[in-house]
């Protein structure tokens, strides 16, 4: 019996798949899982499922979303540049001035 294998790396993170394992019951399953999967990796958890019982459902099945161009949330012209900073540095030097300025008068 074939058994997919699913590995959490660290507490809180999605179980992903990573293989699986040719075992006659659960038990056994869990054992070569520990050994083919989680032995040389990170893991904090394995999850090991029949191959039988995995359901799945793909595109050419259901419509899943997502067709919708949403690309204008990604920041994907962020410059770190400073050169459009100029405006706000000088701001700043302008306004420590001023400060300065005051403080001076009021001395």
């Amino acid at each position: 019996m074939i058994w997919e294998v699913f590995r959490q790396e660290k507490p809180g993170d999605y179980h992903t798949h990573c293989g699986n394992v040719h075992a006659p019951d659960r038990e056994m399953a869990k054992q070569f899982a520990v050994i083919q999967h989680g032995r040389r990796k990170p893991t904090e958890s394995l999850w090991v499922v029949p191959q039988d019982e995995v359901g799945e459902v793909d595109a050419e099945e259901v419509a899943f979303g997502g067709t919708t161009d949403k690309s204008y949330r990604w920041a994907m012209a962020y410059t770190s540049s400073t050169e459009h900073a100029k405006e706000v540095i000088a701001s700043q030097e302008e306004q420590e001035q001023a400060e300065a300025d005051r403080q001076r008068g009021d001395d």
